[in-house]
């Protein structure tokens, strides 16, 4: 086994985070200023995800008064503490960089719905009478 191999198994996080292409997130992030470490938070959403194990990354963007801004996070790094997916979006694209181009309710996306649990036999009829 390689030396590269082992050290990266080393510094991979246990359990990703699962969020897609098109989701909105919340991504925390250590920052260090001096003697102090703080946690600032990151939300956009993931326009990209690009590489594979240890060396995978995300494209996160959001608009800031007006300016577009994006910010590529390494998923295994240990400066990012928590990632949350707020909403999932609906999407048909791998790649969402058309979003680059478009500002206000253009860069809004269609909201992806879990599906609801299907009622059992049992549960079905008794909805029906009511």
């Amino acid at each position: 086994m390689n030396i590269v191999d082992v050290i990266e198994k080393e510094q991979m996080k246990r359990a990703t985070p699962q969020f897609s292409i098109g989701d909105q997130v919340d991504v925390s992030v250590k920052i260090i200023e001096g003697d102090k470490e703080r946690i600032q938070v990151f939300s956009g959403v993931v326009i990209a995800r690009n590489g594979g194990g240890f060396k995978e990354t995300f494209t996160v963007r959001r608009i800031v008064q007006g300016e577009g801004v994006e910010r590529v996070f390494p998923i295994h790094s240990p400066k990012i503490t928590d990632i949350k997916v707020v909403k999932s979006g609906k999407v048909r694209r791998a790649k969402l960089y058309y979003m680059r181009g478009r500002t206000s309710k253009g860069t809004r996306l269609q909201e992806k719905f879990e599906k609801e649990a299907t009622k059992t036999a049992s549960e079905a009829p008794q909805a029906a009478k009511k």
